[in-house]
């Protein structure tokens, strides 16, 4: 199975469980992995006939505008929407990572990595 890798989208949030987080926010990163043929793709030079990352882009943000407790919903929640919305799409992972947690150390970041199939 060929695949498309979108690395590296920086949005900012308002996910996790202290109410802080919901008024102040942080940053995250999401990396987004998607298998599917990309043979026809290949041969025909057209858009249509394949994953469009575009697409993939804008349903994180869609997604990531949406708070949530957990980055593990989001997450999900960005998964099914790719499942639904790229025909093409036989497989996908997402992992996304929550920038310097408000948790009791110094911690880069927390992230989560859901896959889903067709």
């Amino acid at each position: 199975m060929d695949k498309i890798v979108v690395e590296g989208i920086k949005l900012f949030g308002y996910h996790g469980c202290l109410d802080e987080e919901g008024k102040i926010g942080t940053d995250y990163r999401i990396n987004v992995t998607v298998w599917g043929d990309l043979s026809k793709a290949a041969l025909s030079d057209k858009l249509k006939h394949t994953m469009d990352y575009v697409i993939i882009n804008r349903i994180v943000k869609e997604e990531m505008a949406i708070r949530s407790k957990l980055i593990e919903h989001v997450a999900n929640r960005i998964l099914d929407r790719l499942l639904n919305e790229i025909p093409p799409l036989q497989k996908a992972e997402v992992k996304l990572s929550k920038l310097y947690p408000p948790i009791n150390g110094d911690v880069e970041s927390v992230s989560v990595v859901l896959k889903k199939k067709r």
